[in-house]
């Protein structure tokens, strides 16, 4: 054992560089740059390289190397993705490729030992390929989404895919629990291409050398051992990595931190917090169900609406007499400090779109859910949520102020509510274990380094 400790420790001496090459989302960029971190503290040297669209902030990663790349886009938009996952991996591959030969010609005392990529950059693999270097695959969804993913084909086959009815809530046999509706479908134009970019992401998934999941094993311990059983590829689940680096956050949005001293003055676990993330949006009609379905609720809120929120309009007006009904009892900014938000001992519930960072982190902070999924992963873990852990309602049938105003009143006062509260603290506390010593992600964060190190 010992002599094994010192190998390992001569090995990271070297200053073994790894490049890490994260997709410009707001919900891919946190989970990536906090990877980052947590194996610049096993001794890895780090290399970030990044699109000039949604850039991160070098200054906040001091012990980084940033290397930004062109990626020509120039009027590029995070509503249109499925548009934007096209164009990145079609103008990122060249860029990407000669970023690394520079860097490998420059570093020959500090050789690059793996690049770990995000799942969306399928093309990092046929490049690592081309340089003979490792590649690692993080991904930013849950493992059950992974494998709806690669069940596609066969769900086509069957005949659920493509969707004909969005609100189907057909059992689709081959992935209990989930329903057709909860399929992580998104809603494009050219459905070839997200076909396509699905069996590529896949496909150069598979072909990787190593698969990290932000996850639990125990959210999620089922699906990880059939992925484990079904693919073979070594798998490591590392989750929560928010909690690794607490307060290291990339935020594309600035922070009204406001609303901390706010909260500071609310009833402990009265507040009904409400976000949902950094892109989905909705349609003005249901900005004004949702403001009346809070306001009707009689329950301190504190709501993000961000100046894009509603198609359409850079900013939209809440409803006339919402203010005076609300008043000294709701809290509206334009982006607020996630963590610290979820974190904060007033707040009782968590109305969110479910997309997984957001996900993870209440239930890490033991905050039950009201879901309201709009595409993608956010579908499949809204299901989860309520179905499977049962922390969680679901807005099943769209926004309309009544079902708003009686789903807010069951999580927040019912004993409903309270039961989720309860079963939400035991998985806080599983989370808690899991990083502690010979804790699951504890035991796998030490597997993936002794594998990198093994390259």
């Amino acid at each position: 054992m010992a002599s094994e400790g010192g190998e390992r420790q001569a090995q990271q001496e070297k200053g073994r560089r790894i490049v890490f090459f994260p997709c410009p989302l707001q919900g891919h960029i946190n989970p990536m740059l906090q990877l980052a971190t947590l194996l610049h503290s096993k001794g890895f040297s780090i290399t970030v390289i990044h699109t000039q669209f949604n850039s991160p902030n070098p200054s906040n990663y001091p012990n980084f190397s940033f290397e930004p790349i062109s990626d020509g886009l120039q009027e590029a938009s995070a509503k249109d993705f499925m548009a934007l996952f096209v164009a990145l991996n079609i103008r990122c591959e060249a860029p990407f490729r000669d970023c690394l030969v520079r860097i490998l010609s420059e570093n020959k005392r500090d050789s690059i030992v793996c690049i770990i990529s995000d799942a969306s950059f399928h093309f990092t693999q046929s490049v690592a390929n081309h340089l003979k270097l490792p590649r690692i695959v993080l991904r930013t969804s849950p493992a059950s989404c992974f494998v709806a993913f690669a069940k596609f084909p066969l769900l086509q086959q069957k005949g659920y895919l493509p969707i004909k009815d969005p609100q189907s809530k057909v059992p689709v046999s081959e992935l209990p629990p989930l329903r057709v509706k909860d399929l992580p479908t998104i809603e494009t134009k050219n459905s070839d291409d997200f076909d396509q970019l699905i069996r590529l992401v896949i496909s150069q998934t598979l072909a990787s050398s190593g698969l990290i999941f932000n996850s639990l094993d125990c959210l999620e311990q089922t699906i990880l051992t059939k992925i484990q059983q079904e693919f073979s590829i070594p798998t490591f689940t590392v989750a929560p990595l928010h909690k690794y680096s607490p307060g290291s956050s990339n935020s594309l949005l600035t922070q009204d931190s406001t609303c901390i001293a706010w909260l500071d003055n609310q009833v402990p676990g009265s507040v009904i917090y409400v976000s949902f993330g950094s892109i989905a949006d909705m349609e003005k009609q249901e900005l004004v169900e949702t403001a009346w379905g809070l306001a009707n609720s009689d329950q301190p809120f504190l709501w993000v609406i961000r100046p894009d929120s509603v198609r359409g309009l850079d900013w939209a007006e809440l409803p006339e007499g919402f203010e005076e009904k609300t008043r000294g009892r709701g809290c509206v900014v334009k982006w607020a400090p996630h963590q610290e938000v979820l974190a904060h001992p007033s707040v009782g519930g968590f109305w969110t779109h479910c997309g997984w960072n957001s996900t993870l982190e209440s239930i890490c902070e033991g905050v039950p859910m009201l879901c309201w999924p709009s595409f993608g992963d956010q579908r499949v873990n809204a299901r989860y949520v309520s179905h499977v852990w049962r922390v969680g309602l679901e807005l099943e049938n769209g926004l309309e102020r009544g079902e708003i105003e009686r789903a807010i009143r069951r999580l927040m006062v019912e004993k409903e509510g309270e039961e989720m509260r309860e079963r939400v603290k035991v998985l806080k506390e599983n989370a808690e274990s899991s990083l502690r010593k010979g804790g699951s992600s504890q035991e796998s964060l030490e597997r993936l380094v002794d594998y990198i190190l093994s390259f």
